[in-house]
């Protein structure tokens, strides 16, 4: 939100305007100047621009449901380098248009980092897609001609952030290794990428079998990019245990009122 302060200039003014789209406005400028309710005006237009805008990009992202970072339990992970971690929520790779790739085992908070990347990165103002792995290979595959395929790679080139999920969760054909390369190739060095996958890099051959640009694949996604490997039971589970515990400690205190009732009613002659 931009608010007026005492050193703003008349081109800022006009400037803020012209981000608006405020032509009429702009052109009967003079009209209004020193009305004392015009900054406040544009002031509102500004933050209602940007509460809609935000709302649109969150629409739009299709990130779901998720648990926030800062509920996250970080000491949970055997392995996760923290203060890297915590580099890359700075979102320096945005502006490099660098990609983050998260690499570990089933259940230890992959998908929630990701996502939780690309909503700090859409509240400041930067568009996100977050998609499965299956979803994106499958869409693609699905197109009849080579012009509906160009046309969905270049949507899903728009996203200033594109999030693919589980990489390698699933066997794919060949066709599916040679359209995810098409995905890497045409945002490589231009927008950035965060994925997640269960697999080394060493095993993709296994993922994409019979492909014969899984190398290259690789070289391209990994140029520019912050590797971050987590190791560690699965959170989901420590989750789940805790839950039934928290179940069943509520559950006690009633069972045992009960069955002290049970008691003063054999009691009694």
């Amino acid at each position: 939100m931009s608010t007026p302060t005492a050193t703003a200039t008349p081109d800022d003014f006009d400037r803020r305007l012209e981000s608006l789209g405020l032509r009429g406005l702009r052109e009967h400028l003079d009209e209004f100047q020193g009305a004392p309710w015009l900054p406040r005006l544009v002031e509102i237009e500004e933050e209602d621009r940007a509460r809609r805008g935000l709302e649109r990009r969150l629409r739009n992202a299709r990130l779901g449901r998720f648990q926030p970072f800062a509920d996250f339990d970080t000491t949970w992970p055997k392995v996760l380098d923290h203060d890297h971690l915590a580099e890359v929520f700075r979102l320096g790779f945005v502006e490099e248009a660098a990609n983050v790739i998260l690499v570990g085992p089933n259940g230890v908070g992959k998908t929630m980092i990701a996502k939780n990347l690309a909503y700090q990165a859409i509240l400041r103002g930067h568009t996100a897609r977050f998609v499965t792995a299956s979803e994106l290979l499958n869409d693609l595959a699905a197109q009849e001609t080579g012009s509906a395929l160009t046309r969905k790679l270049k949507q899903y080139c728009h996203w200033r952030i594109l999030v693919i999920d589980e990489i390698g969760y699933l066997a794919s054909s060949s066709r599916h290794g040679d359209l995810l390369f098409e995905v890497i190739n045409r945002r490589y060095q231009e927008k950035s990428i965060i994925l997640t996958t269960n697999r080394l890099f060493a095993e993709w051959g296994e993922v994409f079998p019979s492909s014969t640009c899984v190398v290259t694949m690789i070289d391209r996604l990994i140029h520019k990019a912050d590797v971050i490997k987590i190791e560690g039971e699965s959170y989901r589970l420590k989750e789940a245990k805790e839950r039934e515990e928290e179940r069943r400690a509520k559950r006690a205190p009633k069972g045992k009122g009960k069955e002290k009732g049970r008691q003063k009613e054999d009691e009694q002659p």
